[in-house]
């Protein structure tokens, strides 16, 4: 059996590689890392080690590898596949879906009786398999498109490794928590299909997925922006403050309320799973800087994403939003120097004004009642961490209200 996976970086090498690997697949990376794509085609295999005590690895082997700017190559072996897998970022799933679409086209060109081909994007977010039919679909002729609603599925599924920006002297070697989990609705796949080990097929994925997204998304950036506000400079480091835990633990009450009001989750089980995703953030065998896990505030910040949209279903429902609105505010904040979406976040709060960002970018209105929490919120936590104002409290009510000149401190 073959497979064509979209990302030779961290989670595909650390994650997905393995699983198919292991179910019997070959399994031809495609990346633009022309080194990575050099030894993974040369050597067929990798070294994978698991961040517990022991140290345990292993070796993927069966795997390939394709350079993507080949398209043609790439196409042809998506026509060949049984399976289609992508972790490149949810934003990158628009750079990939022209060599996709060419690969479908071929493979529906072919004579006889095409098979079915399932393309599974492994990302982080709701809807991401649908994200990528949309962009894939944008690149066929009408024609392919109506064949392609008969054999091509873009299931939308759920993943979860955490696996820290790392460097080894092998390019190939990687190392990930020993926990993982790949959830795949059975009512988005068609005609038949060989199980893939180690995967828990379901018959609904939005109580997995939100389960997920709200619990070990949430919980694991809100750890970033509150240590990111206290100097520390790895989750582990913040997860060693008996504050920062608390603050954690209370987002994660926050959104387990809504995952149990909302899909009828045991409460107890769920009390025992945010115990497990708090002692994943603490693992002492990882080193997983803070900037890693907060990059990107716009899209966490995301309407739809893993603080904004918790925040406003629990508000809905009636229930407790403090460590929420707390952990919003606290990624408003999030100012590195390296990190593009951090400074477009903080030029947009100088130029536009706090208000005008929570309503046009988060689309919290102004009229919500969350949104004038999260003003307040802001104010306080100007006035505790006063490092990230240079310019004193009259530049931060000027940011409030538009064109202000606050500016907060690069580390």
């Amino acid at each position: 059996m073959r497979a064509v996976h979209f990302g030779a970086g961290n989670i595909g090498r650390g994650f997905i590689g393995p699983v198919l690997s292991n179910s019997g697949y070959e399994v031809c990376f495609v990346g633009r890392n022309k080194r990575k794509i050099s030894q993974l085609r040369e050597r067929g295999s990798y070294p994978v080690t698991l961040a517990n005590d022991n140290r345990d690895s292993y070796m993927v082997s069966n795997v390939t590898a394709l350079d993507l700017a080949d398209t043609e190559k790439v196409a042809e072996a998506i026509a060949e596949a049984e399976i289609v897998t992508t972790a490149v970022g949810i934003t990158a799933l628009k750079d990939i879906a022209g060599t996709i679409a060419r690969g479908i086209e071929l493979r529906l060109q072919t004579g006889g009786n095409p098979k079915p081909l399932h393309v599974f994007a492994c990302e982080n977010g709701i809807g991401s398999g649908q994200q990528l039919k949309t962009s894939v679909y944008r690149h066929m002729k009408q024609s392919v498109k109506e064949l392609a609603d008969r054999l091509i599925a873009f299931p939308n599924v759920m993943v979860d490794r955490i696996v820290p920006v790392q460097t080894h002297k092998d390019p190939l070697e990687i190392l990930v928590e020993p926990f993982s989990e790949w959830v795949i609705p059975r009512s988005g796949m068609i005609g038949d299909y060989t199980d893939i080990k180690g995967v828990h097929y379901v018959d609904k994925l939005d109580p997995y997925l939100e389960r997920k997204l709200f619990t070990v998304n949430t919980g694991h950036c809100s750890a970033a922006y509150f240590g990111y506000l206290e100097g520390y400079t790895t989750i582990q480091d913040a997860m060693d403050d008996p504050g920062i835990v608390a603050r954690v633990r209370g987002v994660l009450k926050e959104t387990g309320a809504v995952l149990v009001k909302q899909y009828g989750f045991d409460p107890e089980a769920h009390e025992k799973y945010i115990a497990k995703m708090l002692e994943r953030f603490r693992n002492p065998n990882f080193n997983d800087k803070i900037t890693r896990v907060a990059r990107s505030p716009l899209r966490k910040l995301a309407p739809k994403d893993r603080l904004v949209r918790p925040a406003m279903l629990a508000h809905g429902l009636g229930l407790e939003t403090s460590f929420l609105v707390s952990a919003i505010t606290s990624a408003l904040f999030f100012d590195h120097h390296s990190d593009p979406e951090a400074l477009q976040l903080q030029n947009s709060i100088r130029s536009l004004g706090l208000s005008r960002v929570l309503s046009s970018q988060l689309k919290i209105p102004a009229d919500h009642p969350l949104h004038e929490r999260i003003v307040q919120e802001y104010q306080k936590l100007c006035m505790s961490y006063p490092h990230m104002a240079s310019n004193g409290f009259e530049a931060l009510i000027h940011s409030l209200g538009g064109g202000s000149v606050l500016k907060h401190r690069n580390s």
